[in-house]
């Protein structure tokens, strides 16, 4: 949990004659959330109205607050994005919350949207297409830009991974050997090589070392 310093409740940008939508942004790099609050407040009709540094202190805000849109990163100290999001829709299923993200790894995408968010954009795009965006999801419609639709595409067509091979590959990009990873899973190591074959089939690899950044490449596995 964050430090009461780092929870923004800002002053309420002077209302136009039509209604604000009234914004939350979730990130834990204050430099970002300084840039992402300054695009918001940027456009008409538009205003931040909170800001939280990680997922725990963005549902205490959401329930405060109870904004028109989220704007929440995923890979955060502390509670991750997905969890936040998750918590969030539980006890407000009508929220609207749109991933802002560095990373288009397939499997980050599909478990925001999986746990409820409207949208998935990448921090790099255009500042017309993230207002656009917000504006969409604010109406009510969901939402996903072409390139991360393909990333979504493109695991559709992947074989998926079962919960142990996940925990094996898991193992194996933090370099255990397959003594190590059997011993940790409680399996024989003929189980474990059994599942890395599975595993190199799956993801289309050769060996470890393929397999190991090809699980980061998707997002299967984090490094932090």
């Amino acid at each position: 949990m964050s430090s009461e310093t780092d929870r923004t409740t800002l002053e309420p940008v002077e209302p136009s004659k039509d209604a604000n939508i009234r914004i939350l942004v979730v990130d834990d790099h204050p430099s970002m959330r300084m840039g992402i609050t300054a695009l918001v407040n940027s456009q008409p009709l538009m205003e931040v109205v909170a800001e939280a540094s990680e997922g725990e202190e963005a549902i205490e805000v959401y329930e405060d607050v109870q904004p028109d849109v989220v704007l929440m990163d995923l890979r955060m100290h502390g509670m991750g994005g997905v969890e936040a999001i998750l918590s969030i829709c539980r006890k407000f299923p009508d929220a609207r919350i749109i991933v802002l993200s560095t990373y288009d790894w397939d499997e980050d995408i599909h478990r925001a949207i999986q746990s409820g968010a409207k949208s998935y954009l990448l921090k790099d795009m255009s500042v017309e297409d993230i207002a656009a965006t917000i504006r969409s999801v604010f109406e009510g419609d969901e939402i996903l830009p072409r390139q991360v639709a393909v990333r979504l595409e493109e695991r559709a067509e992947r074989k998926q991974l079962t919960e142990r091979e996940k925990q094996v590959l898991e193992s194996l990009v933090k370099g255990r050997s397959n003594k190590e990873v059997a011993r940790g899973l409680c399996i024989s190591e003929e189980t474990v090589k059994s599942h890395l074959k599975t595993l190199f089939m799956k993801l289309g690899v050769r060996d470890r070392t393929e397999a190991a950044i090809a699980a980061i490449r998707h997002g299967i596995v984090h490094l932090d």
